[in-house]
């Protein structure tokens, strides 16, 4: 980047020097060529004032303020009056310049012959018009030329100044942008060395944050941010590890236990009949946890999921039917109309079961399911978007908000003296969240709105297209 930078440097500051310097020797050139017009005008000028008074001599003196010669013809070319000895060449050479009608000057730089005679390779002339008294209105032409030697000499060592000087302007360009491009990204090569020295077993590593607000101190903070994300991240991911090599390694000790059991020598039938279901029960313990696992790994992965219409209200009464009362806490299903959303039949069915599991583990005597539908806030130049409200509430102990968000991380458990049996595999609300979210919605846990004791876990999800509906009661 530093090269690129230098080059485009350099290649600007030539741009500028050629553009620029070629204004600037144009300018001088013109400046000085208009200055040589000017005082060979006035010698003009003056030999012109001459011939009109009728005081003109034969024979010029020769002129000052750097005019070379001056020349006076008459209509038909002939020499009138000359500061040269013979002046019938350049005369032959200067007879067609003439003023044009409607003006009494003309000026033209000549080269050649008309040059030469006065002593250089190039020269300024100059004619004005003349009419001397008493000759009849016969028209004088007088010509004074000036050789532009001194102009050429100054515009030359001009050009050679400005061609001199490109060189080292343009090297000292790219050394300025090469020296503060360098310096601009030090603090860029700084964050790339401690980016690279971040490593799995260093992830709390941050890389330099330049004070100020510029581009490189915005960057600096995103990567600390994205270090920050990346830390955490692989923190839960290891968590989430160390908590399912726990959740596996008892089960699977179970199921080793009354194997060996079984194995032992002439055990009673009884005793083997015993050790097998215990380790059939274990199995079926491994099986969920392996089946949540996989389905949260494709939540995180947010694999294709279906896209039907499925009736919420529907879906938690089948709930409540699947469950008779056993004399455990009481299911009542509250769902005044049909609460329409699109999605996975099977996930929504499962977000469902996880929280109705949950509330009834937790319930002293009654869990509630309230599917209701509700309009959300328009937004500016658009549609209402309609919602669909799920809420699962029990009337057990609750939970303290400082708990309200760890409940939903996996294998996370409130109570740890709990028996795991009766506590389900510890992934049932961070499945039910991610199935939530998955769906573009979110699932939460409240307070209940009447005060009493208990947990009111609420998912809010994307009505369907066209959905309309009265709040339902609760």
């Amino acid at each position: 980047m530093r090269g690129r930078t230098a080059a485009a440097a350099a290649l600007a500051m030539a741009l500028v020097l050629t553009v620029g310097g070629g204004w600037l020797y144009a300018l001088l050139r013109a400046n000085l060529l208009d200055n040589t017009t000017s005082r060979t005008e006035v010698a003009a000028r003056k030999v012109a004032a001459q011939a009109d008074t009728g005081a003109l001599p034969g024979v010029l003196t020769s002129p000052a303020d750097g005019v070379d010669l001056v020349l006076v013809l008459d209509e038909a070319g002939r020499v009138v009056a000359t500061s040269l000895r013979s002046a019938d060449p350049l005369a032959a050479e200067l007879r067609d310049l003439r003023p044009p009608p409607g003006q009494d000057s003309a000026d033209r730089v000549l080269t050649g012959a008309p040059a030469a005679t006065a002593g250089g390779s190039r020269a300024d002339v100059v004619v004005v018009r003349a009419t001397p008294p008493g000759e009849g209105g016969r028209v004088r032409y007088v010509y004074a030329l000036t050789v532009l030697s001194d102009v050429d000499d100054a515009t030359h060592a001009i050009g050679v100044a400005l061609l001199a000087s490109a060189p080292p302007l343009i090297a000292l360009a790219a050394a300025i942008a090469w020296a503060v491009t360098g310096l601009a990204l030090r603090p860029v090569t700084a964050i790339r060395t401690e980016l690279a020295a971040v490593s799995e077993s260093e992830l709390d590593r941050r890389v330099p944050d330049p004070a100020g607000g510029d581009e490189i101190a915005l960057m600096a903070r995103t990567v600390n941010a994205t270090l920050d994300r990346l830390e955490q991240a692989v923190t839960r991911q290891r968590q989430f590890v160390a908590d399912a090599s726990h959740e596996l390694r008892n089960p699977i000790a179970a199921v080793r236990s009354r194997l060996e059991v079984a194995l032992a020598a002439d055990p009673p039938a009884g005793d083997l009949r015993t050790s097998v279901q215990a380790a059939l029960r274990d199995t079926e313990r491994l099986q969920r946890i392996a089946a949540d696992l996989l389905l949260l790994a494709r939540l995180d992965a947010h694999a294709p999921r279906a896209a039907e219409p499925v009736d919420l209200a529907l879906l938690a009464a089948e709930e409540a039917a699947r469950r008779p009362a056993r004399g455990g806490p009481r299911l009542v299903v509250v769902a005044d109309e049909p609460v329409p959303v699109r999605g996975d039949p099977a996930q929504l069915e499962r977000l469902l079961t996880n929280l109705v599991d949950n509330a009834l583990r937790h319930a002293a005597s009654e869990v509630r399911v309230v599917a209701r539908a509700r309009e959300g806030a328009a937004a500016e130049n658009q549609a209402v978007e309609n919602q669909a409200v799920l809420e699962v509430i029990d009337d057990g102990p609750g939970i303290p908000p400082p708990a309200r968000e760890r409940v939903f991380e996996r294998f996370a458990r409130l109570d740890a003296a709990r028996d795991r049996e009766s506590g389900g595999t510890g992934l049932g609300l961070a499945i039910a969240r991610g199935i939530a979210r998955a769906h573009g919605g979110d699932l939460s846990v409240r307070d209940r709105e009447d005060g009493r004791s208990g947990a009111r876990f609420v998912a809010v999800l994307p009505g369907a297209p066209g959905q309309s509906g009265a709040p339902a009661r609760s």
